[in-house]
């Protein structure tokens, strides 16, 4: 059979292989790389000292500040810690040539040299060889607290983009568990339930790169979906400026001028308001739902009369001398453009959760370079959210997923972006796994557990077999991505301390008792309830 030679592609190439059908729907598309989010570059101006919008908004009135909360206006969201998803369409490594997997005692109870092989890691690069010298391994790195390997083409992304200050703040937990392959089918997206337990945002509550129902390439678990909350699209920059209207006024008058004419058309509204009587029974609601109407009107335009307080490119601690991405970074790669389209609303609260789908994943090639460029990339975009969480000074939980994975014959490529390593020559669904990284801004997220060993086991949520195949049986997430999804949603709850709410709010779950929860959770809580 003819083979089809991979040569090294672009990060942004499309990937043919001879062993799939072309590609006909949209998620094939995407897994194959055909299909990516675009971008926009749109210019300067003077007003990017109001990118932070803390810094940027100017209170309302008394009268009015005191009219919000009566009204429900929310102006950085519910409180909750920012959630985002990075969906990695195509089926990518993740376990042990990425996060490294283990058998029953977690990460460091290493697998066989044959499963590290299945993995992409040849026999001279597993992380059981210790160095003679110091007796550790030259092959782990904790700097994130969840173990990679020393040369995780993510982790490579990861480091390049947080300081080094801020990785002490941060530890994540990983899952093995199967799912198919190449197929949006997978429910992994947890979006609709991180808003059930509370996620919300100012401006919007969840979007999402990809136009669908979960706002990713992966579907939701059906119980979760609630077409009212659907995914707003966001994939570039003018997606988010592109949110708010105010009208001709702002134009007319300065920002500030335009909210005192809001403020006075509030007033004058509501004094007629008081003489009316609109004979309607339910005349307390209308009048309500007129005054709310512009003390929104009054606090949009307050916040968001300038638009450049949205604007991922004007803020400074995104793009620039000092930003996450340089100028050229952010103009030349639309991946870059997406993520810190997607980082800016969540992270600072005007949308509660976000998914990152990112394309061409599917990379078994038969070689190891094109994965590994792609990876790199892909590290990046997590590193920016991660750096962005730190410098805005609000918690992260940050999960990675992608349908189904891949595995490697042992064969090696030893070209400069092969690294050595070995070429992925097929899909295997058994050796996938998902992880989440959690960022805290007052300490390092603390494991549950009493001993060293508790805490190994709750870092790694499950186990593989020593030849690196997912043991279906060691949690109920290993062959159920519906599972998967609620555990998901059961550590982003713990991170709040709200774990003991599961069960009232998934009556459904398939997670089991209280006892086999805990289980499935990897860390204390770093918020109370809320965000303070």
């Amino acid at each position: 059979m003819k083979k089809t030679k991979f040569d090294n592609l672009s990060t942004d190439a499309p990937l043919l292989h001879d062993d799939h059908a072309k590609p006909v729907t949209r998620r094939e598309f995407i897994s194959q790389g055909f299909t990516a989010g675009l971008g926009s570059v749109m210019a300067g101006s003077v007003f990017s000292m109001f990118a932070n919008p803390k810094k940027a908004n100017a209170a309302l009135s008394s009268d009015l500040e005191a009219l919000k909360a009566s009204c429900g206006i929310a102006t950085q969201g519910a409180g909750k810690i920012p959630f985002i998803c990075f969906d990695l369409a195509g089926g990518a490594n993740i376990a042990g040539s990425n996060v490294l997997v283990g058998g029953r005692g977690g990460q460091m109870d290493f697998l066989s040299t044959g499963g590290y092989s299945k993995l992409g890691l040849p026999g001279d690069m597993v992380p059981s060889i210790m160095n003679p010298t110091s007796g550790l391994s030259d092959f782990i790195n904790n700097e994130l607290g969840l173990a990679f390997h020393a040369d995780s083409a993510y982790l490579r992304g990861i480091l390049e983009k947080v300081n080094p200050a801020n990785r002490a703040n941060i530890n994540g937990a990983v899952i093995p568990a199967r799912s198919e392959n190449d197929t949006g089918n997978n429910p992994h997206n947890p979006m609709y339930g991180i808003n059930q337990v509370g996620a919300d945002g100012s401006l919007l509550t969840l979007i999402g790169s990809r136009n669908s129902d979960s706002g990713g390439n992966s579907m939701s678990p059906a119980s979760m979906i609630d077409t009212a909350k659907r995914p707003t699209k966001v994939d570039r920059p003018s997606d988010v400026t592109g949110l708010v209207d105010t009208g001709d006024l702002v134009g007319l008058l300065s920002q500030q001028d335009s909210v005192a004419v809001m403020e006075s058309i509030q007033r004058i509204s509501d004094m007629k308001l008081d003489r009316v009587n609109t004979q309607i029974t339910t005349d307390d609601v209308i009048k309500d739902l007129v005054r709310c109407g512009y003390v929104k009107s009054a606090d949009i335009t307050d916040r968001f009369g300038d638009p450049s307080s949205l604007d991922p490119e004007l803020d400074g601690d995104i793009v620039g001398p000092s930003g996450i991405f340089t100028q050229q970074e952010f103009d030349s790669d639309s991946e870059f453009r997406k993520t810190a389209a997607v980082m800016k609303l969540v992270i600072n609260g005007f949308a509660g959760a976000g998914t990152i789908t990112m394309g061409g994943f599917d990379y078994h090639t038969g070689n190891r370079m094109v994965g590994e460029t792609r990876d790199l990339r892909a590290g990046r975009c997590m590193g920016a959210c991660l750096e962005y969480a730190a410098r805005v000074g609000v918690p992260l939980m940050m999960y990675v997923c992608s349908d189904g994975s891949v595995s490697s014959n042992g064969m090696i490529d030893d070209s400069v972006d092969g690294r050595g390593k070995g070429v992925w020559t097929g899909d295997n669904s058994s050796t996938a796994a998902s992880f989440f990284l959690v960022y805290n801004p007052n300490g390092t997220p603390q494991l549950i557990g009493a001993t060293t060993e508790q805490q190994a086991q709750h870092q790694q949520i499950g186990y593989m077999r020593s030849d690196a195949s997912v043991e279906t049986a060691a949690t109920p997430a290993a062959n159920n991505v519906n599972l998967l999804v609620e555990t998901v949603i059961l550590n982003y709850m713990a991170l709040h301390g709200e774990q003991g709410n599961f069960s009232s709010l998934f009556p459904s779950n398939g997670l089991g008792n209280s006892t086999l929860m805990d289980s499935l959770t990897a860390f204390e809580p770093i918020v109370s309830g809320t965000m303070s």
